[in-house]
């Protein structure tokens, strides 16, 4: 075999091996056939509709549609499914959109990404998840956007503080797991956190733990000031705080047989220094602040493949709301970050809405209350 033939396979394998798959694409754009590829769960029997719709307001009528919970104070549990894959040695892009067109007050707004396992038709909020992801939001103390890995069969969150958006408009969530155990948050295809699993969840032990058999020496001094031992009190400190009151005199008619002994009342006592103590100077056998020797953590193994999954095959919208309204669009799983980026790029990114809002406010005087008139006009930005 020639060198160019050794070559040229080499160009094809790694074409290969960088080959961008789709796994899942979910746009709505086939009218109802939507509903074939989407199930919903039986676990319950008062979860929460979603129907197909642009919303309120929409850059486009037919591309902005998506899935909508239409329904207050409810459970939602929806799931479509996926041939099943591992992401072993690649990375894994999970991207979707979301409008809380309602001004979401509390409710979840995040998916779920399940083993191939899954029953679809008995999904609950218990069900195991490989990763649950996106923003969740209720009152003004929780707009996060969740990041969770199941890990040896332990949900771990990050131990960071993604804020997520809280307007009423689209914006594009993105997660990317890299196999050098690495990730990346995106929303509106612009980095928002990144890291290592390891750094950023818990799911291995400390490295490094304190040494057990280490004590500190009994001579060791950790106080860096010390009282001044050739400092004396003042002869005259000692006064006390609160004295007879000098301008006070017995009211006339004070009759001490009727009354007792008259007592002048107390006043503080402008010569009162308070207690005495001696000034500190710098300790002459001060050996710093004495730090905990650390050992190797005998329960840390490293594992190398925390970002693995063996198995996903279903994604799904296991939430609840308190005020319904939210589209769920722009669905992609793949494992190409370039590729979802690009995809954003053009479904998001071409028909995002941002609203100027152009108000005329009319009063108008009607059985004594005001009756406002407001125009709105929404502008769309391509970008």
């Amino acid at each position: 075999m020639t060198a160019l033939s050794l070559l040229l396979m080499a160009v094809s394998a790694a074409s290969v091996l960088a080959e961008s798959t789709v796994y899942f694409r979910e746009q709505f754009e086939d009218g109802d056939a939507w509903k074939s590829r989407w199930v919903e769960s039986k676990h319950k029997s008062d979860y929460g509709k979603f129907v197909l719709t642009a919303g309120k307001f929409y850059g486009d009528a037919e591309k902005d549609k998506g899935l909508q919970t239409s329904q207050d104070a409810r459970f939602y549990a929806f799931s479509a499914r996926f041939d099943d894959f591992s992401n072993q040695g690649e990375p894994l892009v999970i991207q979707f959109s979301v409008k809380h067109e309602q001004s979401i007050d509390c409710g979840g707004g995040y998916i779920k990404l399940f083993p191939s396992d899954l029953n679809q038709e008995d999904m609950h909020g218990d069900s195991v998840y490989n990763i649950m992801f996106g923003p969740d939001i209720c009152g003004p103390g929780t707009k996060k956007v969740h990041v969770i890995f199941n890990y040896k069969g332990k949900n771990h969150l990050i131990n960071k503080d993604i804020r997520c958006k809280d307007d009423e408009y689209t914006h594009l969530y993105t997660l990317i797991v890299n196999p050098d155990n690495t990730y990346e948050v995106k929303i509106d295809n612009k980095k928002v956190e990144s890291g290592t699993l390891e750094d950023d969840w818990d799911f291995l032990p400390p490295k490094k733990i304190k040494d057990p058999e280490a004590k500190k020496p009994e001579d060791w001094d950790d106080r860096e000031k010390i009282p001044d031992p050739e400092d004396k009190k003042p002869e005259d400190w000692d006064k006390p705080e609160n004295i007879p009151d000098p301008d006070a005199k017995k009211p006339d008619d004070w009759d001490d047989e009727m009354d007792g002994e008259w007592e002048p009342p107390m006043v503080t006592n402008p010569d009162y220094k308070g207690e005495w103590k001696p000034r500190e100077i710098n300790n002459p056998a001060y050996k710093g602040k004495w730090i905990h020797p650390e050992i190797d953590n005998p329960e840390y193994t490293a594992d190398t493949e925390i970002y693995k999954y063996d198995s996903v095959g279903v994604i799904g919208l296991d939430l609840w709301q308190v005020k319904s309204g939210t589209i769920f669009d722009n669905f992609l799983i793949t494992n190409d970050p370039n590729l979802a980026e690009e995809v954003g790029n053009d479904t998001w990114g071409k028909t995002k809405v941002s609203p100027i809002l152009h108000s005329s406010l009319v009063f108008k005087l009607h059985r004594g209350s005001y009756m406002f008139l407001h125009t709105y006009r929404y502008i769309m930005l391509f970008m």
